[in-house]
Order: C-alpha cells, then sequence, then structure tokens
C-alpha cells in the first residue's frame, strides 16, 4: 500500500465488497464467451466470405457512421455549450432521445421518415433516393444510435474547457468561426476523441435499429451483429466464435486508439 493509501486508511468492506461484485458482473460473462469457444474453428470462420463480408460492411458502415457523427455533430455540440439561446433545453433533451429508445423503435422511427410512406420517403424518391434496405440505411441508423453519445461526449468537454479563452480570443479580433477553429476545437481534443470512440463503439455493435430500418441482406446490410443473430438460431457454436471476433477488433481498436491518441490527448489536457 503507498503511504497516500496508509495515510486515508483501509478502503470499507461496503465499498469494496460491491466494487468486487461489479467487477466480477463484467469479467465472468466474458470468460464464459471466452470458455465456450470452439477455438479450432475460429480461423475457418474468420476466413470465411460470409463473415469477412460482415465485418467489412460493419468497419465502413460503422465509420462512415462517425464520419456523419463528426461532420453534423460537433456544430451542435457546439451550439449547446457555447451559444444561448430559446429552447436550448429541450434540444438537449431531444438529443439524448436516442438513447433511451428501444433499438427497434429507433428503426421504426427512422421507418417513418425515411420510408416510401415516411414523413421525408416522398421527397426522397422524386430526387430518386431510396434509403430503407440499402448499405446507406445501415450507416444513418448506425448514425442515429451513436450521434448522442459523440455530441455529450463534445459538449462537456466544451463546457469543461475555459470559456474566458474564446472571450480572450474575440477581444483580439478573432471571429466566432476562427475562434472555434483555433481555441474551442483543440481545447476539448480530449472529449472529441473520446466521443469518436465511444460512437464508433455503439455504431458496431448497433443491431434493433439496423435491422429494423436496413434488413439483413448478406453483403449488403448484414453486419456483424445481425451475423450473429443469424447464427445463434441455427448454429450457437459459429454465434460464439462470430461474438469473440467482434469482441477482439473492437478491444484490439480501442486499445490502439487509447495508446496512440487518448494518452497523448490526456497529456495535453493536463498541460493546459
Amino acid at each position: 500500500m503507498s503511504r497516500r493509501g496508509a495515510a486515508l486508511g483501509r478502503p470499507p468492506l461496503l465499498l469494496l465488497a460491491p466494487a468486487l461484485v461489479a467487477g466480477a458482473f463484467l469479467v465472468l460473462p466474458v470468460v464464459a464467451l471466452l470458455a465456450r469457444t470452439p477455438w479450432s474453428t475460429v480461423i475457418g470462420q474468420v476466413t470465411s466470405p460470409a463473415v469477412v463480408d460482415a465485418l467489412r460492411l460493419s468497419l465502413v458502415t460503422s465509420l462512415l457512421a462517425v464520419a456523419v457523427d463528426f461532420v453534423i455533430g460537433v456544430p451542435l455540440a457546439w451550439c449547446l455549450a457555447r451559444v444561448d439561446f430559446p429552447g436550448r433545453s429541450l434540444v438537449r433533451a431531444l438529443v439524448i432521445v436516442p438513447l433511451v429508445l428501444p433499438p427497434v423503435v429507433g428503426g421504426v422511427a427512422l421507418l417513418s421518415t425515411f420510408g416510401r410512406s415516411g414523413l421525408l420517403g416522398p421527397a426522397l424518391e422524386r430526387i430518386g433516393v431510396s434509403l430503407p434496405f440499402t448499405t446507406a440505411a445501415v450507416v444513418v441508423a448506425h448514425a442515429f444510435v451513436s450521434l448522442p453519445f459523440f455530441v455529450l461526449a463534445v459538449e462537456g468537454a466544451l463546457r469543461a474547457s475555459n470559456r474566458e479563452y474564446d472571450v480572450v480570443a474575440a477581444t483580439l479580433g478573432a471571429g466566432r468561426w476562427t475562434t472555434f477553429r483555433t481555441v474551442s476545437l483543440p481545447l476539448a481534443g480530449s472529449g472529441l476523441l473520446a466521443g469518436l470512440v465511444l460512437a464508433w463503439s455503439r455504431a458496431l455493435g448497433e443491431f434493433g435499429a439496423t435491422i429494423t430500418f436496413a434488413g439483413n441482406y448478406p453483403g449488403t446490410t448484414r453486419t456483424m451483429p445481425n451475423a450473429i443473430y443469424v447464427e445463434l438460431q441455427a448454429d450457437p457454436d459459429t454465434a460464439v466464435v462470430l461474438g469473440v471476433i467482434l469482441m477482439v477488433v473492437s478491444v484490439a481498436v480501442l486499445a490502439l486508439l487509447r495508446e496512440q491518441w487518448f494518452d497523448a490527448a490526456l497529456r495535453a489536457s493536463v498541460r493546459r
């Protein structure tokens, strides 16, 4: 025990015991999944065309969704953090709605908006655009469920950064666009990176809204979560293997981002 820990005393059992239970609750399912995995078939599953297509589609669509989140989410987060306007609290509440919607309800909402008989469906059809049950629909579904994570992370980082820097930049003659690019956004860099990773993780694992709005067509809309759902009914062992593959990819990418970007961003944030 460190000197500081010795000065504070032993952790109370009333806190330590629930903490251990929480750790076991999170770790045991992962251990059980790994224990049940038929490792002798993993290589064959990873290289099978169906799995390669599903994994490729998941990675491409989740990254495209994160790009959409970045383009439209950063301005929204900045407005919520820096602009005083009527109804800001209502807008913030609406941003959170996709977090509490059941994923299938989110898919139904997207169909009600972009479907042929939806709110925007007829207008989209007049310009030759049909979203439902296409790869683009997968991207839209992923962006819909992941955008709140990104906006909340970036808004929180913008609020945590000192707003006086914006005021100083304004007194030196910088406009709001210049201040946003050169002051506000760099100060919120760690939150921006955290939001990107959270949004990507949510998009990569999305299932309910995707299968409702985009369907489950191999090579077009069948992402890894959809493939796991199909195999769980036909061959549970294959579903376990696919689950492990998706988990390994997610953990590897998150670990890489943490090592290469997050630590640097956090160190830069501490120096500021």
